[in-house]
Parts: C-alpha cells; structure tokens; sequence
C-alpha cells in the first residue's frame, strides 16, 4: 500500500498558537476538540449517547480486547484523544481500536503523553444533534485522511448502525443495520453483535 505524502499545506501549517491555548484551557466538562485549526467545544454527551457508547465497549471488548469468547488481539479506548497529522488535528472519538500488533505497550511509561499519535485501525462516533455534522464532515475527512481502516456511525436514537471501510481516499458504506438484528460488522466480524443490547438501558 502507497504512504500518503502530505499535502504542502498540511506539511506547513500548524494551528495557531491562540487555538493550541484555547484547547488547554477548556473547561474539565467540555470536549474540546481541534479540526482543521478551528477549536470545537462540545457539552459532555447526553444520556442516550453515553449508554450506547458504553454497551458496545463493553460487547465488543470482552471479544476483542480480553478474548474471552472471541479472538482478541486488540486495543480498545474510550474516548481517547488523537494528535494526527502535522498540524495536528485534535481528535476524541467516542471509541477507538487498534490492532495490539500496531500498539504493543498501549499504557506508555511514566512519561508517555495522555494522547496517541499513531491512527486506531477503527474508530466510532455516536452521533448527537449537537455533534452530528462534525462526525459525519470534518471528522470522517480526517480519519480518512489518516488511514483509519474501518469507521461505524451509530445513531442511539434511530437505532442504527453504519458500517464504514475506507477505499483509496474515500469512505464506501459497507452496511447499515438497525432495530435488533444480529449482525456480523467488520472489523468484528468474528463475533455476532446483538444490536437490541447496544440500544438496551
């Protein structure tokens, strides 16, 4: 597979230096994000988001992270905060995994930064009517940007799920699903989701 090169902007722009502080100084109940040099700040997710966020780390990571009942092999976070690109980007997404072999020591030492530098090989967004133009928009340009492998979209509300995989620079739908099928989504297509325990309180 061809290495992106960057663009001549992206290899000489960086944000300003007004941005970068902005970002640092936002307040604890804030997510604060850096797209394209503009800063974004977002409330905390309300509830309906933090309960699907949450029932597909869980669903998903005993599988995949732990191996217990499917292959593992993988780093999952929540919401953990990427630098990506030469600017960088700012990026949290509401979950994010990489393959353990792309990221052996995922914790660091006792001076790694908190944030990772190095693109997940799958990323999730769960979509809000605060944040849903910045998931579908800038966000999904710039994982695709950066080589993120597999994004899934999921709607807490209307009870679907849209599967992402990136070909050549652009995102291909793949599927979508919703209500309570039981379906097989990749990257974790080795395991069979239930989709009325990811909408489930």
């Amino acid at each position: 597979m061809a290495t992106r090169r960057p663009s001549e902007s992206e290899s000489t722009e960086r944000n300003a230096p007004s941005v970068e502080a902005a970002f640092q100084a936002a307040p604890e109940e804030m997510v604060a994000q850096i797209l394209d040099g503009e800063l974004h700040l977002s409330p905390r997710p309300a509830r309906p988001h933090t309960n699907v966020a949450t029932n597909l780390g869980i669903l998903i990571g005993g599988p995949f992270k732990f191996g217990r009942g499917g292959p593992g092999g993988w780093v999952l976070l929540d919401e953990p905060e990427l630098h990506l690109g030469r600017r960088p980007d700012k990026l949290v997404p509401d979950l994010a995994g990489w393959r353990r072999e792309r990221l052996p020591d995922a914790l660091g030492g006792d001076e790694a930064p908190a944030h990772y530098d190095l693109a997940p090989d799958w990323v999730c967004e769960v979509l809000s009517e605060r944040t849903r133009h910045m998931d579908k928009g800038l966000k999904m340009r710039i994982y695709a940007r950066e080589g993120v492998r597999h994004l899934w979209l999921v709607d807490p509300l209307a009870h679907t799920l849209d599967i992402f995989r990136l070909k050549g620079n652009h995102w291909l739908l793949v599927e979508t699903f919703a209500g309570e099928q039981q379906v097989r989504a990749e990257p974790f297509e080795a395991i069979e989701l239930e989709l009325a325990l990811l909408w489930s309180r």
